[in-house]
């Protein structure tokens, strides 16, 4: 197995790169490396499917001139010669990029935080027997649920590692690393007459948190709801939408409230701190200091310390979420949540987005509701105008009727403005759910129109 070069290496190295920026000239640089490694197992129908690992390093300089230029440059060699190569690249970029406001390094302190916990010794310890057994765990455990289970299409196991060092010309200096792993099963289901498609997936920088059985029913729960479903009268409904597809809509609500966007004028957002945006049931926050969650980190692509902001409260819009360079736009302190790749120059992104739980169960909610839908997939959601807000999408899940889930729904439509819709939110469930970097609950939303038959 391929060794990655030892930190004192790269340390060394990247001391080189800075000082060396120094010396052409620029008003400022940082750096960039990181390192990882990844396996990935797949089962169909119990046989291999796919089996793969995978070993990277990289690093990305980037420099900076007195004016607000900026140039980058990344490559995977780290030996003296080509790095040399990158650093002029970087240079030269950064001469013949344009001017911007803002630009700027952080010159504080890179802190680990441990309580963060994003390393499980565990995922280290991981091995292709360990790999080979919680696929076919997860395939057998799926095709035995149903006799209406067709094919367990993939059954897979993915677990990583890596680390990533940040270096700056006002000082900083750290070492940040963290363990990741996922399952998750997709299966084909038949009744005779319909065959439909079930997936459902987990993922956590913990090992413990993974429940492959739990994945393989959930998949196989999901794939038979579906089964025999048909369309309903066009009409207006309540409607519930479940843990997960709550999350894929609270995700895009979420990036409306990143600086560059508002900036751009590409976020329905613009202009609405202190304003209503939503139903005073809802209250979203972006944290980046959760331990062991995905969006966790000590310090941001910048070296800002991640932290928590507050997006909506009670339904106002409270916040948006900054770097350095949008923070000094706006007179404000950076949010932690600049991003940032090998090859691109800061930007913002969400960490963890978590829509605040209220007090009923699932299952409560449900057994209120004398008509509705329970939703359970959007389809076209990505199609969401971020500036007027407006979609038309896709949906299925079951029909509620008097407290009950019935029969299956499919082919019904969707068509509102995102900012109507959560409004139109009245209940927030307790039952909060992690969905990668999303945690989100139940939710009840009124007064909406379906359009079926």
């Amino acid at each position: 197995m391929k060794k990655f070069p030892r930190n004192s290496e790269i340390e060394a190295l990247s001391s080189w790169i800075l000082d060396e920026s120094k010396k052409q000239g620029v008003s400022g640089a940082d750096v960039l490396y990181v390192q990882g490694r990844s396996t990935q197992l797949s089962l169909m129908d119990g046989e291999v499917e796919e089996s793969l690992s995978g070993t990277s390093v990289g690093i990305g300089i980037r420099t900076i001139m007195s004016d607000g230029r900026q140039g980058i440059s990344y490559g995977n060699s780290m030996d003296r010669f080509s790095v040399k190569e990158l650093l002029e690249w970087s240079i030269a970029n950064c001469r013949n990029s344009e001017p911007e406001e803002g630009i700027s390094l952080y010159s504080g302190k890179l802190v680990n935080d441990p309580s963060l916990f994003l390393e499980d010794p565990r995922i280290y310890d991981i091995t292709s027997e360990d790999r080979m057994n919680y696929c076919l765990e997860m395939n057998n455990h799926a095709k035995s649920m149903d006799k209406r289970i067709i094919s367990v299409r993939s059954a897979g196991w993915q677990d990583g590692y890596g680390s990533s060092f940040y270096c700056t010309t006002t000082g900083l200096s750290g070492w940040e690393s963290a363990t990741r792993a996922s399952c998750g099963v997709a299966l084909l289901v038949s009744d005779g007459t319909s065959t439909e498609m079930g997936a459902y997936g987990e993922s956590s920088r913990k090992l413990d948190e993974l429940d492959i059985r739990y994945s393989a029913a959930e998949s196989v729960r999901k794939a038979i709801s579906y089964l025999g479903a048909s369309t309903i009268k066009t009409g207006t409904y309540s409607v519930v939408l479940d843990q997960e597809t709550t999350a894929s809509l609270i995700d895009i609500v979420a990036d409306l409230f990143c600086a560059p966007e508002i900036h751009k004028g590409r976020s329905m957002m613009k202009g609405q701190l202190g304003n209503k945006v939503a139903s005073p049931c809802i209250t979203l926050i972006d944290n980046g200091r959760i331990a062991w969650k995905s969006g966790s980190s000590s310090w941001d692509s910048e070296g800002v310390p991640t932290g928590e902001t507050l997006l909506i409260e009670n339904g106002i819009a409270s916040s948006y979420l900054y770097n350095l360079q949008y923070a000094w736009k706006d007179g404000v302190q950076s949010t932690g949540n600049a991003s940032r790749g090998l090859s691109s120059l800061p930007d913002v992104d969400t960490t963890n987005i978590i829509l605040k739980p209220g007090t009923e169960s699932g299952e409560d909610i449900i057994s209120s509701i004398k008509k509705g839908l329970y939703i359970t997939e959007f389809m076209g959601l990505h199609t969401v105008d971020s500036i007027s807000g407006n979609f038309s999408i896709g949906a299925k899940g079951l029909m509620i009727e008097n407290g009950e889930l019935t029969h299956a729904v499919s082919g019904v439509t969707i068509a509102s403005n995102l900012l109507d819709f959560i409004k139109r939110i009245t209940v927030v469930g307790s039952d909060l759910k992690y969905f990668g970097s999303v945690a989100t609950p139940t939710v009840v939303v009124e007064g909406i129109v379906i359009a079926g038959d």
